[in-house]
């Protein structure tokens, strides 16, 4: 995949752009509500224990590492990845006084990820339709689950809805997890039954995978 190819481009340049009109905002991030972007992280962060190492793909604006620091007494090592500048530029200053977390630049359709953490996880990150949505979906889980030391967990938008909008990538759940099962993820768990609005059908699911 050529440079000009990388799903990873468009991202940024789309993402830099919401920053731009909204500010440090959920908006920016591309959710409705920060309510509904913290439900998405009360599931991925079912699996995070408060001492283990965290990568968070595609970190935004450091709203995971908020989270987990207030809600779920984390205390271990965090990294935020994110392919924006403005984003990383922003988490690194917002925490800066937290020794234990660091922010950094990084493209995963095009870069390796670091080793040595505990857990990888990623929300939102699959849910703008590209050309190969499938290829950019499965080769990043790939790089996460082999770089994570215990586990590594994901969010998707669902196949299994009565709408979707053009502009977002909805995925079968189904066969997502038999490709992971076939390709070396021997334990997973997929969560189809949450709610992230309390009026709406479960319109995406979460995957764990387990090593």
């Amino acid at each position: 995949m050529t440079d000009e190819q990388s799903p990873s481009l468009d991202l940024k340049a789309h993402y830099s752009e919401l920053y731009r009109r909204f500010g440090p905002s959920h908006q920016a991030v591309q959710w409705s509500s920060r309510e509904t972007q913290e439900r998405r992280f009360d599931v991925l962060c079912e699996l995070i224990a408060p001492q283990d190492s965290v990568i968070d793909l595609g970190s935004g604006l450091g709203d995971l590492l908020g989270y987990l620091r207030r809600e779920k007494g984390f205390n271990g090592r965090y990294l935020g990845l994110d392919v924006v500048p403005d984003f990383v530029a922003h988490a690194s200053r917002v925490h800066a006084a937290d020794p234990s977390a660091s922010f950094a630049e990084l493209d995963v359709a095009r870069e390796p990820l670091p080793s040595g953490y505990d857990v990888v996880v990623a929300s939102g990150i699959f849910n703008n339709r590209m050309p190969d949505n499938w290829g950019f979906l499965t080769a990043s889980v790939q790089k996460m689950f082999a770089v994570a030391r215990k586990a590594a967990a994901f969010n998707v938008l669902s196949s299994y809805v009565d709408y979707q909008d053009a502009g977002l990538y909805y995925c079968d759940p189904l066969r997502l997890f038999d490709h992971l099962k076939r390709h070396g993820a021997s334990r997973l768990t997929l969560r189809h039954d949450y709610l992230v609005k309390p009026d709406r059908i479960p319109f995406e699911f979460s995957l764990y995978l387990f090593k």
